[in-house]
C-alpha cells in the first residue's frame, strides 16, 4: 500500500529514522521519569538514540543518491565488486590507496600487486563500504563526506593512503 518512492526513501533512511525514534522514545521517558536511576537511565537512552541517527545519516551522506551500475559485497575484510564490464576483489588489507575519481562518482581502490578497482559510488550494495572505508587506519571520514558532498568535485582526489607508504614518502623526503 505504500508507494514505491515512499519505501524506496524510507528504507534508505531507516537508521537515521530508528535512532531519532530511539532518542524520542527516550525523551518521553525522560519527561516522565522520577529524578534518580530511572532519569539517568532515560538520558543515556537519549544519547544512544542520537548516536544511532547521526551514524544513520552519515550512511545516507554516504550512499550514492543515483543508482549506479554493479554490486558491492563487503565480506571478512574483502571488498568485491561485480559489474556488468568489470568487476574486481580487493583485501582490505592489501589496500593502499584510496581514491574517489570520475568528478566523485566512482571510487578507486588501488592494491600493489593487482590491477586497481573501480567501483561506482552508487552500485548496488556500495553503503557497506562506509563500515570497510572506517576501519582503515588513519582514514578521515568527515573529509570522506566533504568530497562526498562538494558540490563541484575534481577529477580526482586521493582520500587515504596507506600509512606504511606515507612513511615511507616521508623517509624519501
Amino acid at each position: 500500500m505504500i508507494r514505491p518512492e515512499l519505501r524506496e526513501t524510507l528504507w534508505r533512511w531507516r537508521e537515521a529514522l530508528s535512532g531519532a525514534a530511539v532518542a524520542l522514545a527516550g525523551l518521553l521517558w525522560l519527561a516522565t521519569a522520577g529524578a534518580g536511576f530511572f532519569q539517568a537511565l532515560a538520558g543515556l537512552v537519549v544519547l544512544a538514540g542520537l548516536g544511532i541517527g547521526w551514524i544513520g545519516y552519515r550512511r545516507v551522506r554516504f550512499a550514492g543518491a543515483t543508482p549506479g551500475p554493479g554490486l558491492v559485497q563487503v565480506v571478512e575484510g574483502q571488498i568485491s565488486y561485480f559489474g556488468p564490464h568489470q568487476g574486481g576483489f580487493v583485501a582490505l588489507r592489501d589496500l593502499e590507496e584510496l581514491h574517489l575519481i570520475d568528478h566523485g562518482r566512482a571510487w578507486l581502490l588501488v592494491q600493489a600487486q593487482d590491477v586497481p578497482v573501480s567501483i561506482p559510488v552508487g552500485a548496488e550494495g556500495a553503503e557497506a563500504l562506509f563500515d570497510a572505508f572506517a576501519s582503515l587506519d588513519g582514514m578521515n571520514m568527515p573529509a570522506l563526506l566533504r568530497a562526498l558532498d562538494a558540490p563541484d568535485p575534481p577529477a580526482s582526489q586521493v582520500l587515504w593512503r596507506h600509512p606504511r607508504l606515507m612513511a615511507h614518502r616521508r623517509a624519501l623526503t
